[in-house]
């Protein structure tokens, strides 16, 4: 009793082409096989490699970026007062 015979598998697979018929069960199977090959089409042109990206033009040497000083700061090379210069920073004179 705890094993099955085959008998039992017969009475399994005609009980099943009762509810589902012949044409049912071979139309569920052919909707599986497209199914797989829609997944491994979709795969494969995962796998592909994509074209070459397109390189930019090399950058030429340019100019070194000049900033300009902030409102109320000295320009390059100028002394700083000793009235606008923090506590700590000032030095005899």
């Amino acid at each position: 009793m705890g094993s099955m015979s085959i008998w039992h598998w017969v009475i399994v697979a005609g009980i099943v082409m009762l509810l589902f018929g012949r044409g049912k069960i071979s139309d569920l199977m052919g909707d599986v096989a497209k199914g797989i090959k829609a997944f491994k089409k979709g795969m494969a042109d995962d796998e592909t490699p994509a074209q070459a990206p397109v390189q930019a033009p090399p950058v030429s040497a340019a100019e070194p970026v000049r900033t300009l000083p902030h409102a109320g700061e000295p320009t390059p090379g100028t002394a700083i007062p000793a009235s606008h210069m923090p506590a700590g920073d000032r030095k005899a004179v």
